[in-house]
């Protein structure tokens, strides 16, 4: 009776953080302000990444990758976003875009496309929303037909995380225009495929080094086996693939929030007024407190939601995951939100300007309330699932 696994990290997913921590604070941080002034790629954190083999941890070890569980990705998401926002998409992207292949591939399509993402040779993203199908996601009009042995795609993908940097994307597209979501099929489409091209990068309020384009489809040809899972099943793929997912981006909200607190924790200490250190203020103390609370619950909700996200993935049904998953999601975007915000009031003035990073982690924050299903959507799918 005193072993609670689920609710406790344990030592090698403390280790993990600690690792992860190091090597965000030595070869991350530094850049992550250049990276934001000049919307560029953080490719420094790519090559650490890589080098350390942070980038896609968790590929299964019999596909070449470490075999992580969802909440060893969970810390490494985290802990990258504590450094830069941006740089942490290339662990929770190159997770979104292959866990549609996890979850409905052939064997074939894992071998094929999840061993150069375990080596490092390669980004995966996923492509579902549209000009006119974000939040209403079924109502796609990119479209596939089948070709003889072919599938040959036209439309365009937008708000695609790291287009034009990843080689391969999970792509929805209608095969069956009379079906609905029945009529939405799943395919691998690689960067170099004849008809693929990419719009500009979108100009962005947060994460800016990560670019975020059109994908475009222009009588693109690709081999029949590409399609991920059954025909029409694709819809059922994507939904199922966001509640793991959905997960990450809370990761990646913990990871921005608790940068901020942490700044804000030095900067209070040193800054003194009338005085004394505002630390010793204890309107100060309150809003410090009540940061550090939230950030917790929400961790706390992460953590036990991938927890249940593993169980899942390994074959156990879990019949609350929809549920965990959506509620972590909005909780710990809701609680970046409100944490980074804070952190730049108790800067002050200081915290307005480029010159400290909380108003970058501010700035980052807001889209984790927004993509993977805004947070209006997650509270309509955690009350469908209270209401079944």
């Amino acid at each position: 009776m005193s072993d609670y696994p689920a609710y406790a990290p344990s030592e090698e997913h403390e280790l993990l953080r600690a690792t992860v921590r190091e090597l965000a604070e030595a070869k991350i941080a530094p850049f992550a302000a250049e990276v934001d002034e000049e919307s560029r790629f953080p490719q420094e954190a790519l090559d650490a990444l890589v080098a350390n083999g942070l980038h896609a941890v968790h590929v299964p070890e019999s596909y070449g990758g470490a075999g992580a569980d969802a909440l060893a990705t969970v810390i490494v998401i985290e802990e990258v976003a504590r450094a830069c926002g941006s740089s942490s998409l290339i662990p929770a992207v190159n997770k979104l875009g292959t866990v549609p292949v996890l979850l409905a591939g052939s064997r074939e399509l894992k071998e094929r496309y999840l061993g150069p993402v375990a080596r490092g040779e390669a980004m995966f993203s996923y492509a579902l929303s549209e000009a006119d199908a974000g939040s209403d996601a079924a109502g796609m009009k990119t479209r596939a037909v089948r070709d003889g042995d072919a599938w040959v795609l036209n439309g365009a993908k937008m708000w695609i995380t790291n287009a034009g940097v990843s080689e391969f994307y999970t792509v929805m597209a209608v095969t069956d225009p009379s079906a609905g979501a029945r009529g939405i099929s799943a395919f691998v489409v690689e960067k170099s495929d004849p008809g693929v091209s990419f719009g500009p990068k979108e100009r962005k309020l947060g994460i800016k080094g990560s670019p975020t384009r059109q994908v475009i489809f222009e009588d693109t040809r690709i081999p029949a086996d590409r399609i991920i899972g059954a025909e029409g099943t694709g819809f059922k793929t994507a939904l199922a693939t966001l509640d793991h997912t959905r997960i990450t981006i809370a990761a990646q909200a913990l990871g921005i929030a608790q940068g901020a607190l942490d700044f804000a924790l030095g900067y209070v200490r040193e800054r003194r007024q009338f005085g004394k250190a505002i630390a010793d203020f204890q309107g100060v103390q309150f809003m410090l407190a009540d940061m550090a609370m939230r950030l917790e619950g929400a961790r706390q909700l992460t953590y036990h939601a991938a927890i249940k996200s593993e169980r899942a993935m390994g074959g156990e049904k879990v019949a609350d995951l929809t549920l965990v998953s959506s509620a972590c999601k909005a909780l710990a975007s809701d609680v970046a939100m409100d944490v980074t915000t804070d952190a730049v009031q108790l800067l002050g003035g200081y915290g307005y300007t480029r010159e400290f990073p909380v108003e970058r982690m501010m700035r980052d924050a807001k889209i984790t309330q927004i993509y993977e299903g805004t947070n209006q959507i997650q509270r309509m799918v955690i009350a469908r699932q209270l209401l079944k």
